[in-house]
């Protein structure tokens, strides 16, 4: 093989572990398996290539993260989330900005099908649900239906819900990125009939003050999920470098760590709503504190903390 052929089909992966630094040891023996592959393979045909001796700087740099990680397995849950986590995030930032769009296109729909069809919520909300909360609302009671099962019984029930939603969302993805994008869509206009309902009925502000106290953290989490089927479903259709089923094993397992990352997000959740959430009567400020403070969680470890992790993790091997 010419160098040039050498170079033009193996460069972006070298970029992207150069650039793309990584914790996770499953990652990183496979990077160095791969390079070292590649530098065998220069320094038989290229050996006095200066794309060799870049190759075999690339490859200490891994091999020293390798040993640099192996003291920190003992301590591999407080890796997953310190490190691992936040760097497959910031790897990925890309479809969870598609997410994201998806999801709010979704709401936009479904607020401007309630808006000009009156039937359109009972359609996606379901008569049992808005017979009861208009008869809430003339009771003077219009969030109830977070009042009538015992706190435990609720948390449980939700979690569970939540966590459902989030792994078919991720599995889904598996059609493609198809089956993830009909979950966001379906979700998203659920939450824009939803929201439109209390705004017909003059409750907006109050129904955001009472439902996203826990909606926060439980959107935003299939959101993410969402993200995590993309990540599988676009590894079959862009492979890149790799042959198609060597990327969707990695996509798979990348988008699997994510929605197992957000369990504890789930049932944090879950604990709001089951606890917390059916205090309607609490304190203004009460509610825009855990709710600012839920979104600032949100927006902290899973957008900004991973551009700053990446770029610690970057210094520090430039400096070795």
């Amino acid at each position: 093989m010419r160098e040039a052929a050498f170079i033009k089909q193996n460069s972006a992966k070298w970029k992207r572990y150069a650039s793309e630094p990584t914790a996770n040891p499953d990652e990183l023996a496979d990077r160095f398996i791969e390079l070292t592959d590649d530098l065998s393979f220069a320094r038989t045909f290229y050996p006095d290539s200066d794309n060799t001796q870049y190759l075999n700087s690339l490859t200490g740099k891994v091999h020293q993260s390798i040993y640099r990680n192996k003291k920190e397995k003992s301590n591999r849950f407080v890796l997953f989330w310190k490190q691992e986590l936040p760097l497959l995030m910031g790897q990925y930032h890309r479809q969870l900005f598609y997410a994201f769009l998806i999801f709010a296109a979704a709401c936009f729909i479904g607020a401007l099908s309630a808006a000009y069809d009156d039937t359109f919520v009972r359609l996606i909300l379901g008569d049992q649900y808005v017979n009861q909360t208009l008869a809430n609302i003339k009771k003077g009671d219009p969030m109830a239906v977070y009042k009538k099962t015992d706190e435990a019984s609720m948390f449980l029930l939700i979690t569970y819900n939540n966590i459902k939603v989030a792994f078919t969302a991720f599995v889904m993805g598996a059609l493609l990125s198809v089956g993830t994008f009909w979950i966001l869509l379906q979700n998203g206009i659920m939450l824009g009939a939803f929201q439109y309902f209390f705004y017909k009925q003059g409750l907006l502000l109050s129904s955001v003050l009472t439902i996203w106290i826990h909606g926060t953290l439980e959107i935003s989490a299939i959101i993410i999920a969402g993200c995590a089927g993309f990540v599988m479903g676009n590894s079959l259709l862009f492979p890149g470098t790799f042959s198609r089923m060597e990327s969707f094993r990695r996509g798979a397992k990348d988008g699997l760590k994510i929605v197992v990352g957000l369990v504890p997000i789930f049932i944090m959740a879950g604990f709001l709503e089951g606890f917390v959430t059916r205090h309607t009567d609490m304190p203004l400020f009460a509610s825009l504190l855990i709710i600012g403070g839920s979104a600032a969680l949100i927006v902290f470890y899973f957008l900004l903390y991973p551009y700053w992790l990446k770029a610690r993790l970057s210094d520090e091997r430039s400096l070795d």
